[in-house]
Formats: C-alpha cells, sequence, structure tokens
C-alpha cells in the first residue's frame, strides 16, 4: 500500500517541482559547446571547444569540420563534469539560430540524433534571447537593457510587450566581425578580440575615427575602410590603431546603450556577447551606468562567449513553460531576427 501511495504522488509532481537535467547545444559559429543545466539553476557542465586559426579569419566549412571531430569529445567530458550518464537527461535543448548554417546543421543534427536515441523532448532555441535569459540565473536582474556585442550581432534588446525588441543594431556588420577583419589587417589571428585588446595597451595616441551613430543604430563598414587606409598608409602605429578603434566602437555602443536606458525607462544594463569580454568595453559600460545611477551586470566570461549552459538554460525554460519542438519544426534558422521570437515563458 505505502508503494502505492508513493507512486501516486510521484505522478502528482509536476515537472515545475521536479528537478529537470538539460542538456544543451551550441553550434552557431566557431564553438561548439555541451553544457547540462539543471532546473534549480545549477551549472553541472560546460564544455566548448573552438576552431580557431593563427592567422587569417574563420572559414565557415572548416568550422563545421571542427565541430564533427569535436563533438564525441566534448560531449563525454560534459557528461564526466556533470557526473550524470546520458539517460539522466530529461530535455536536449539547441541552437536553432541565428548563426552560420553549416554549424549550425551540426548542432541540430547532434541534438536530433540523441532526441530520438534517448526519447527526451527537442527544444529549438534563439541564440541571441539565451544571451539574454542567463542573466537571470547569473544576477538579480528584472527588467534589464541588453547590450548584445559579438561576432555577427550587434544589438541593443530590452523586453515590452511579449517580445525582446530591438532598440538599436548595427546597419551592417558585427561589431565582433569588424574587430576581427581588423585584426586579420593587422596580421592577427582569430578571434581577433583577445589580440587586439593586448596589442591596444601599448598605444600612445588616440587617432581620430569617423564616429557613426545614426538614432538608436551604428555602422561600422565606414570605420572599418578608413582604418584599412590608415594601415595601408604605414602612417601610424599598429597599437594606436587596435586602441583608437576600440575607444571609438565602444563609445558607439555605449551612447546607443544609454539612449536605450533613457528612452525604455531601466535602470539596468546587461553585457552579453564574446565581445563583452573586452575588458575596456566593461570599463566604459561600468562608468557610464555609475554616472546615471544604473546597475550594470557582466557574467563571467564563459558565459559572455558561445556557450551552452545559456542554450540548456533557456531551453529548461521553454520546456517547464510547456514549449516543445517537433522533428518537423526543428530545422535551423540562420537568419532568425530576436524580435521575431514570441517569448511565451516571460510574463509582461
Amino acid at each position: 500500500m505505502d508503494k502505492m501511495a508513493n507512486d501516486k504522488k510521484d505522478k502528482m509532481i509536476s515537472k515545475k517541482d521536479k528537478k529537470i537535467i538539460c542538456l544543451g547545444i551550441e553550434s552557431t559559429a566557431h564553438t561548439l559547446g555541451v553544457g547540462i543545466v539543471d532546473s534549480l539553476g545549477n551549472v553541472l557542465a560546460n564544455v566548448k571547444d573552438s576552431y580557431t586559426t593563427k592567422k587569417g579569419g574563420m572559414i565557415p566549412v572548416k568550422a563545421a569540420e571542427h565541430h564533427i571531430e569535436a563533438c564525441d569529445c566534448v560531449l563525454a567530458q560534459a557528461l564526466k563534469s556533470a557526473g550524470i550518464g546520458v539517460r539522466d537527461i530529461d530535455v536536449i535543448a539547441f541552437s536553432q539560430g541565428p548563426g552560420l548554417g553549416h554549424t549550425l546543421r551540426i548542432g541540430a543534427t547532434i541534438a536530433r540524433t540523441l532526441s530520438n536515441a534517448l526519447d527526451r523532448p527537442l527544444i529549438g532555441v534563439n541564440h541571441c534571447i539565451a544571451h539574454l535569459e542567463i542573466g537571470s540565473m547569473l544576477f538579480p536582474v528584472k527588467d534589464p537593457v541588453l547590450l548584445y556585442a559579438s561576432g555577427a550581432n550587434t544589438q541593443v534588446i530590452a523586453f515590452d510587450g511579449g517580445k525582446y525588441r530591438i532598440f538599436g543594431e548595427t546597419l551592417d556588420i558585427g561589431v565582433g566581425n569588424f574587430i576581427d577583419c581588423l585584426a586579420r589587417e593587422l596580421g592577427l589571428g582569430f578571434p581577433g578580440g583577445p589580440g587586439l585588446y593586448q596589442l591596444s595597451l601599448d598605444a600612445k595616441e588616440y587617432i581620430k575615427l569617423p564616429y557613426a551613430v545614426k538614432g538608436m543604430d551604428v555602422s561600422f563598414g565606414g570605420l572599418l575602410t578608413n582604418l584599412k587606409q590608415k594601415i595601408s598608409s604605414r602612417r601610424y602605429a599598429d597599437a594606436d590603431i587596435a586602441f583608437s578603434a576600440q575607444e571609438t566602437v565602444f563609445s558607439m555602443l555605449m551612447e546607443v546603450s544609454e539612449r536605450a536606458l533613457a528612452h525604455c525607462g531601466k535602470d539596468e544594463l546587461l553585457l552579453g556577447g564574446g565581445v563583452s569580454c573586452n575588458k575596456r568595453l566593461q570599463e566604459m559600460a561600468k562608468v557610464m551606468c555609475k554616472e546615471r545611477g544604473s546597475r550594470c551586470y557582466v557574467p563571467p566570461n564563459e558565459f559572455l562567449v558561445d556557450n551552452a549552459a545559456m542554450i540548456a538554460w533557456l531551453g529548461l525554460k521553454m520546456h517547464m513553460a510547456s514549449g516543445a519542438t517537433p522533428i518537423s519544426g526543428s530545422g535551423i534558422r540562420p537568419y532568425e531576427r530576436t524580435d521575431e521570437v514570441d517569448i511565451y515563458w516571460k510574463i509582461d
């Protein structure tokens, strides 16, 4: 009788009351990651392996080949780090978009395979929104403006009217792509951000550069052309170019972020994306927020760069709000915009 009563009690426990473990897969660009998170907000594992070069930029086909070669090892390391077996996983989440088609397909294939083999729910996650949602797991944020600065994406985002709205964005290339292109011109490898930052520390002077803020939007294409011309002229030190480029583009990002805070009437700024690992950008954001009387939240680097823990966390939230992605709807979405996604798991 006691066993029957306990079985009945277990069945009455909803998935919102029971600890659920989600495995997330990140593969939008150069990083293949596997993250494991539980519904209590514990990151059990966050393992990644990234495609890099010593010189030159990223080749999408090569990045996809890297992901295929690395997937077994990364998955095994994540399960070992979490101290669980693959059948302990309750939900499988993956980056559905936006991103590079070559690499997105690898992650989606791994996720579908695991979902079918384990008979577990499949959740397709928007990569950009995952960068924002991880903040709610790490910090006591209530209603932040997100400055999302990554390779292909540069957006100022805030939640309003049931969706994450884009209040400002790049009109051409992402700030990370701008940095990578500039680093390539200076003979640095990929990703270019760390090398460019180190180079900037040796600067002696600021070089005046074009400053392209257009309302709430920014533009980097003309600035990149101007910098290429300066590099070709050999009239400027590489360190001065690196420093001046950083100061200019980060000032542009701070201007539109501050304007979004004022326009939306919010007092929290959350940084996201790999470019936000830059210490100078973090410093500028903290100064701006302090002057406004706002709070600035900067996640640890492992949650700023592309990572699978954020995919797992958002996948959990979507699953617990009764969301699921059928296999027929699990195709990749390389061009999906942040403001196209219905945020059904969040109350306005």
